[in-house]
């Protein structure tokens, strides 16, 4: 079972950082308006809840939830999403994030192997909360669909940044 102690302070970081990019990346490829971030805001934070109550959750995934319940947590995590993408064009991060999550699932793979195919999953199911808080498109909340072609695209793009699919 591995824990913080497992990772440097930087390396620790960037598997923080990579909770909120698990999500930003789906947020970006198909902006859905302020109600709509919200919810996808929401969605990444759920995750958060759900885990800490997961009896199936792995020790990793319980480290990563615990630290984020720390203001030292959270600005760790900030700092490496800030540190990644301050400066860059909406258009760049999609990349930068999508690098930034096979760096930490390959970080992952090295320093936690036990727990290395549980919290890439929960990564990228931390994505699809995200693609299935809002819908796209329409009108007033009318019209829309649940899960826009942007969105699966970007999700597809995460499952093989994390490896997982061939």
């Amino acid at each position: 079972m591995a824990t913080k102690a497992n990772f440097t302070a930087e390396e620790w970081s960037q598997v923080l950082g990579s909770v909120m990019m698990a999500g930003m990346a789906v947020t970006l490829s198909d902006p859905s308006g302020l109600i709509g971030l919200t919810k996808e805001g929401l969605a990444s934070g759920s995750a958060l809840v759900a885990a800490k109550s997961d009896p199936k959750a792995n020790g990793l995934i319980k480290a990563v939830v615990s630290d984020f319940e720390t203001s030292d947590g959270r600005s760790a995590a900030r700092s490496t999403v800030q540190s990644k993408l301050a400066g860059k064009e909406a258009s760049e991060m999609k990349g930068i994030i999508l690098a930034t999550l096979a760096q930490s699932a390959a970080l992952v793979d090295t320093k936690a192997p036990d727990d290395t195919a549980g919290f890439k999953g929960w990564l990228r199911q931390i994505s699809e909360r995200v693609a299935d808080a809002s819908s796209e498109g329409g009108f007033l909340g009318f019209g829309g669909v649940q899960v826009s072609d942007a969105e699966k695209a970007t999700l597809e793009e995460i499952s093989k940044a994390l490896k997982l699919t061939a």
